[in-house]
Order: C-alpha cells, then sequence, then structure tokens
C-alpha cells in the first residue's frame, strides 16, 4: 500500500495556468511559483471581491466533524473527496482550505493536505514552506515585538510600561521552552528586562488579521489597532501610536492574497491562512473563501477540529466580521473515532462493538445539535474505515436517521471523489431541498462574560462558567475601551466538548473554568484562554520528526 506522500509523488499535476482558466482567472492574472501553485494578483482579488459583492457567488458547505481522537477523523480528506465528487457528478465546484503549520507537520498531527487519494498537491511543499505567508506573518509579528522593545530602549516617548506589554514574539514551531521568557537580558544596550512569551504562528493575532482583512487598507488599518500594553498612568497603548504600520503592511503585501492549487483530481483549491481552532478562530482567509465564491457554483471549505471550536467560530467570528454565510454543514464521523467516545480503548477498535458505538454517538449528536443552533441544514458524512462491519454501519446510519439527519458512507481515502460521489449527490440534494436561515449564537450587544457562557453553556454543554478574578477584570477593562461587542474565541483543548481532555463522549453539567482572556482588538475579537490550554504547544515524546528526511535529490519521504 502508497503511503500518502508517495500517492501524491506519483501524482501528475496539471499546470496551475490550466487550473486556473477551469475557473476563469487567466494566467495574467497569477504570480506563479513554479508550475503547480500561484497566488492571485490584487487585481484579480479585487475583481471576485466586486463579484461576490454584486450577488454573483456560489453556494458554500462548511465541513466539520466530530471531538477529534487517536483514531483519526479525516476531515480534510472527506472536505477534498467532496471537493471531486461534486465534480466528478458535473459541478463546477471550488475548494477553500488552510494553510498548514509546521508545527504539527513535525510533531504529532502531521500535515494538513487530506490523504490517500482525496489529496491537494504538492503536498509537500504546502505542507513545508509552500509560499512563505505563514514565515512572512511570523516576520511581521516579531517586527512590531522587536519595533515595541526598540522604543522603550531608545528613551519610551510614550511611557509603555514593560510589565504591561501585551504583545507576544512567535515562531511556527512547537517549542514549549518559548513560552515563558527573559528578555533584554545583558548590558544596557541589550535592552529592558521584562517577561516575555512566543505563541505558534498560527495563534498570532497577525495570522488572524491576515485571515479577515481584505485588502491592504484594511490589513494596515487592523495592525494599527492593535493594542500592545498600557503606559505608567494606565492608558492603553495601540501600535499606530510607534508609527511603523506601514513597515509592518509591507512584510505582508503578499500574504494578504490566496494562493491556488489543485487536487489529485484536478480540482482547484484557494489554500489560505492557517489559524488553529482550539486557540484561534480556524478558518481560512475571508479571501481565499470569496475567491472560491467568486470562482465556483459550488464551495467546500472546512473550519478546524470539531463543530464545537471551528465550525462555531466559523459563524460566530468569520461571518460576522465578513458577510459570509454559510449554506449547509457536513459533519465528519468515523465509526472508530464514536466507538472511542464510547468508552472503547484505540486497540480493540477493530472489532465490532455496537454498544460502543451507540454510546458515542452521543459525540456526533452533539455536534448535530450545535450545527443546527446556526440554522443550517445537516448531513453527516461516514468516513469509511475498511474495519467497519456492517452492523456498525447499518447501526449508524439508523441513529442518524432518528435525529432526522442523513448520513453517506464516503471513502475518498481510498477512492478518490468516486468514493465521495454519493455524499456530493447527497449534498446537492440537500441544497436543493432546504434553506439555511443563518443566525448568530449571540448578539453583538450582549456583554462579553455573556457571550462566553452562552458558548460555553449552549455549544459545550456545561452547566456554568467559571471566571477568575482577573479575566472579569480584564473583560470589565475591555467594555470600558469600548470593545464590548466583539464576539468572543474561546482556546481549549480539542479533545473534548469540554475543557479536560479527558472527558470523552458528551459531557454536560460541569464547571468550564475561564482562566485568562486576551484582546485581539486589531483582528477584532476577544480571547477566552479555558482549563490548561496553551498557545504553544509542544512536541511529544515521539515527534513526527523521527520520520521526515530527504534524499540527495530533494525528494522528501515521512511526511503525511
Amino acid at each position: 500500500m502508497l503511503s500518502d506522500i508517495q500517492i501524491a509523488q506519483a501524482n501528475k499535476s496539471q499546470k496551475i495556468t490550466e487550473i486556473a482558466s477551469k475557473i476563469g482567472i487567466s494566467e495574467d492574472s497569477l504570480e506563479q511559483f513554479g508550475p503547480y501553485k500561484a497566488k492571485i494578483t490584487m487585481n484579480e482579488l479585487r475583481a471576485l471581491q466586486s463579484k461576490v459583492a454584486s450577488g454573483k457567488k456560489g453556494r458554500l458547505i462548511l465541513v466539520t466533524a466530530v471531538t477529534p481522537t487517536p483514531a483519526g477523523e479525516g476531515k480534510s480528506t472527506v472536505s477534498i473527496g467532496l471537493g471531486d465528487g461534486l465534480s466528478k457528478i458535473g459541478k463546477k465546484t471550488v475548494i477553500a482550505l488552510r494553510e498548514p503549520s509546521l508545527g504539527p507537520c513535525f510533531g504529532v498531527k502531521g500535515g494538513a493536505c487530506g490523504g490517500g487519494y482525496a489529496q491537494i498537491v504538492p503536498m509537500e511543499e504546502i505542507n513545508l514552506h509552500f509560499t512563505g505567508d505563514i514565515h512572512a506573518i511570523s516576520a511581521a509579528n516579531n517586527l512590531i515585538a522587536a519595533l515595541i522593545d526598540n522604543h522603550i530602549q531608545q528613551g519610551n516617548a510614550l511611557g509603555i510600561d514593560p510589565r504591561t506589554i501585551t504583545w507576544k514574539r512567535c515562531v511556527d514551531l512547537n517549542d514549549r521552552a518559548l513560552r515563558n521568557i527573559i528578555v533584554g537580558l545583558g548590558s544596557r544596550t541589550d535592552g529592558v528586562p521584562r517577561e516575555d512569551h512566543f505563541c505558534i504562528s498560527v495563534a498570532s493575532e497577525i495570522m488572524a488579521i491576515i485571515c479577515l482583512s481584505k485588502s491592504i487598507s484594511e490589513l494596515k488599518e487592523r495592525i494599527g489597532n492593535i493594542t500592545i500594553g498600557r503606559t505608567f498612568d494606565k492608558k492603553w497603548v495601540k501600535f499606530s501610536e510607534l508609527k511603523c504600520t506601514g513597515a509592518v503592511a509591507a512584510l505582508l503585501k503578499d500574504a494578504v492574497r490566496p494562493n491556488l492549487v489543485q487536487t489529485l483530481e484536478k480540482t482547484p483549491a484557494f489554500v489560505h491562512g492557517g489559524p488553529f481552532a482550539n486557540i484561534a478562530h480556524g478558518c481560512n482567509s475571508v479571501n481565499a473563501t470569496i475567491s472560491a465564491l467568486a470562482s465556483g457554483d459550488y464551495v467546500v471549505t472546512e473550519a478546524g477540529f470539531a463543530a464545537d471550536l471551528g465550525a462555531e467560530k466559523f459563524c460566530d467570528i468569520k461571518c460576522r466580521l465578513s458577510g459570509i454565510r454559510p449554506d449547509m454543514a457536513v459533519i465528519v464521523a468515523t465509526i472508530r473515532a464514536l466507538k472511542m467516545h464510547g468508552g472503547l480503548p484505540k486497540a480493540e477498535l477493530g472489532t465490532e462493538n455496537l454498544s460502543a458505538l451507540e454510546k458515542g454517538f452521543e459525540n456526533l449528536k452533539v455536534h448535530v445539535e450545535n450545527m443546527r443552533k446556526f440554522g443550517l441544514p445537516v448531513i453527516v458524512a461516514v468516513n469509511h474505515f475498511v474495519s467497519d462491519t456492517q452492523a456498525e454501519s447499518d447501526l449508524l446510519i439508523k441513529k442518524c436517521s432518528e435525529i432526522g439527519v442523513d448520513a453517506v458512507l464516503t471513502e475518498g481515502w481510498g477512492k478518490g471523489g468516486a468514493g465521495a460521489e454519493n455524499l456530493a449527490r447527497k449534498v446537492v440534494e440537500t441544497l436543493e431541498d432546504k434553506k439555511a436561515d443563518f443566525k448568530f449564537l449571540y448578539p453583538d450587544e450582549l456583554p462579553l462574560k455573556n457571550k462566553i457562557e452562552m458558548v460555553a453553556t449552549e455549544i459545550y454543554r456545561a452547566a456554568n462558567v467559571e471566571f477568575a478574578p482577573a479575566a472579569l477584570k480584564k473583560l470589565r477593562e475591555f467594555e470600558e475601551q469600548g470593545y464590548g461587542k466583539l464576539p468572543v474565541c474561546i482556546a481549549k483543548t480539542q479533545n473534548s466538548i469540554s475543557h479536560d481532555p479527558k472527558l470523552l463522549g458528551a459531557p454536560q453539567g460541569y464547571i468550564f473554568p475561564v482562566r485568562d482572556v486576551q484582546l485581539y482588538s486589531g483582528a477584532g475579537f476577544v480571547v477566552a484562554l479555558a482549563g490548561d490550554i496553551m498557545t504553544m504547544p509542544g512536541l511529544p515524546k515521539l515527534p513526527a520528526a523521527l520520520n521526515i528526511d530527504v534524499d540527495d535529490d530533494g525528494n522528501i519521504s515521512g511526511l503525511f
């Protein structure tokens, strides 16, 4: 059996100019990065934005999933397979996905290009440096940090209190040793000593700003609105006061433009932006989604992790700040994952266990209910594994029917678009028969504390929320400064609907702890950190980096 990377390397891709021509984008509207990937030009981006603004757009299918388990769910694989399946049944389809982060590639999860015969390519390049977007974001983020420290070193005309600086440095790797550091040690010329912190680049506010900005003008405005700390007399300081907004934006002028690639079956895919859904808002860029909507009749996009994380943030943050609206949701589930949620150990997942499956179904049921709270029609895509028995498949389809949702078996991993044709037909049928009545979970006017409580109780099924006193104080200060109408982005574990990764299945009635909150005034939301979640991940005992290698011809192996 070929590995994912071997399948991708054996594929014969079309020139990116040919892929672009399928969706009406000319060669002159591309900036090519070799023969198989490109960015669209700013002029083309503006044209696509105008098309969508005038109402000429495709239908948007949001793919989400059940809560992740070590058994695997395959959300990206199903998203790509669905896109190929729609193309295979004659629908003009475009996919919009996030860029992979280097952290997971060398850590636990691996890449983010799908798997088997449902992949986007060139897989190795997308998973590693791609077109340099995340590197540019890291550089821009760290330029802000350097400018802040330099301002303090060179006389501190604004009177910034170093103890109040909230801006973090970043790197796109899992490096727990950088979570909490001291900078400025050495002589007087080496800076002012202070506590500092790192987050992973994809969870930085700059990544969020790139994903939510439609133009360079908006990009500069959001960068200027970043809150970096306070003065000694407790006045809030925005980055615009350092008068370097243009320099930071100059590093990002290309990163704001979407990247165009293709699937193994030559379906066009915009891959752009890469925030994690457990510690950030977890969606590809607004510009990528708009570009896809303008160039396809059907658009398949995904939000990170499960419906309690990426899909909620897609609806409450991305849609709220962009005007984008999904037409339906597809929830990816596997029988293996549901059996784990039902208490079955990973080593026993290959054996039939209807009892564990029925118990674990409660996790899927919660996510179906979550998507319906946003007024979206829902179907379930059952990502088929060879170990699934007929009795298990029949039971899962029956349980879905009992809650009024269609479930379709899909085999994109093994068969590509042909394995997702039935899913594609069900998606088209659902879009024709059911109209979305999209709505946000909470109104802008609701106080920040109540917004957090609503997400925790309505989406996570907590009994109530316990706020650390310092977090409540910050929320009051945010509202006093005029940020009370912002949406909230809750950072929590992806391994449970709750804050506790050990609580599998469908926990409810627990206390949801919020230990801290952070203001992302440039991006336009407030982050609430729950439980033990960190914005800088660490590497596992056996990182994926152990399996990755490259030969003398530059051919990479071990990446998945």
